[in-house]
């Protein structure tokens, strides 16, 4: 037997436990994190901006530049990030509705 044939107890399969409800499905995770939780609040999505990827990634641009010409914590640094956000979450709408099915 030599050192790499040992059975190690970090190489064996962790055991799934069961979630309170009693189910052993939801709880597959083996890695010994528990699955992420939704936390926060749900994020809005606005609707007054640009409805192509194309136009929001030009306005995301130019959100960046003025957030990195504004001083840290100023009120245009505020804006700018809170605008990166709205564009963001934008984004990710509309790509989810391009990835669902029926569209």
């Amino acid at each position: 037997m030599t050192k790499q044939d040992k059975d190690r107890k970090k190489d064996r399969p962790k055991a799934v436990k069961a979630t309170p409800s009693g189910s052993k499905a939801a709880a597959v995770h083996t890695a010994g994190h528990a699955p992420a939780k939704p936390h926060g609040r749900p994020a809005t999505v606005d609707t007054s901006l640009p409805a192509t990827r194309e136009e929001l990634l030009v306005r995301h641009f130019d959100a960046r530049r003025r957030r990195a010409a504004a001083p840290l914590g100023s009120e245009a640094f505020r804006e700018a990030v809170d605008e990166l956000g709205r564009i963001e979450i934008r984004i990710a709408a509309i790509e989810q509705d391009q990835t669902q099915p029926g569209n």
